[in-house]
């Protein structure tokens, strides 16, 4: 039942696309209408250029995954021991309090000028923007995963001993830890974004780039051959990330099992 059950959503769900495929294949025969919206035929050509013939798409690819791999781990480090900090130091919580509101509240799109000045067009300044959208995903994580440690835990383990140090390492560190696992969906789809962002507001390698150098030509089918690429290494990303969290938190008990022992 459960195998009819998921060809069938399959069917539908390819049956959809066709469709849709259909429907923009028929609206794109007139031209004016194709200047706005692309040709499927014309899009799905570009991206077997970029791969097959003139294979020129990988280098830029490398630059763009490079770009989302480095700002996702310094982002989550940063994040990791400031969030276990702030945590830690109700006093140094409630001084920087308001300051991390106004960066957090901040459109961080707006920083790419800055860090375009600061840093060039190369990669740093790319993986700049992207650092500070993990930041703050794994910053709240982590400071809500800490500060929700069982005061049951913390007495016990006090009761045996525990020093500061250790609770650090056997209580608070696996909570965050935890909590960063919970959050990798979003924290590597900003890193992602963050990366084609700055690329497409100034760069001269990477996807971004090339999206950015089809619309100065009004190129609209290069335009959405780019779009279709990053969407595909985004679903690629999201389905390594979910064979990562399951890996990874497979010691996590389930709902409601610890309220069993």
């Amino acid at each position: 039942m459960n195998l009819e059950r998921g060809v069938g959503l399959l069917t539908a769900r390819l049956a959809l696309l066709v469709a849709v495929l259909g429907i923009w294949h028929i609206a794109a025969r007139d031209p004016q209408v194709a200047f706005f919206i692309g040709e499927p035929l014309k899009v799905a050509a570009q991206v077997f250029s970029w791969f097959v013939i003139e294979a020129d798409i990988y280098s830029h690819l490398a630059v763009t995954l490079l770009e989302t791999l480095m700002a996702f781990v310094i982002g989550t480090v940063f994040g990791l021991l400031m969030g276990l900090w702030l945590a830690l130091s109700p006093t140094a919580a409630a001084i920087l309090d308001p300051y991390i509101k106004a960066l957090n509240s901040m459109p961080r799109v707006i920083l790419a000028p800055i860090f375009s000045v600061w840093f060039g067009l190369g990669m740093a300044s790319k993986v700049a923007l992207a650092i500070t959208l993990v930041f703050f995903i794994v910053f709240f994580n982590v400071y809500q995963g800490v500060r929700e440690v069982s005061p049951v835990i913390l007495a016990n383990a006090k009761m045996l001993g525990a020093s500061q140090r250790q609770l650090l390492r056997a209580v608070y560190l696996p909570s965050a830890t935890s909590w960063v696992f919970s959050s990798l969906h979003t924290s590597v789809g900003l890193a992602f974004v963050g990366a084609v962002v700055g690329e497409y507001l100034g760069s001269a390698r990477g996807v971004g780039y090339l999206i950015l150098q089809a619309e100065g030509t009004f190129d609209i089918n290069t335009v959405i051959a780019g779009i279709v690429v990053l969407t595909c290494c985004a679903l690629i990303l999201d389905a390594l990330v979910s064979l990562i969290e399951k890996r990874l938190l497979t010691w996590q008990p389930k709902q409601g099992e610890t309220e069993k022992l």
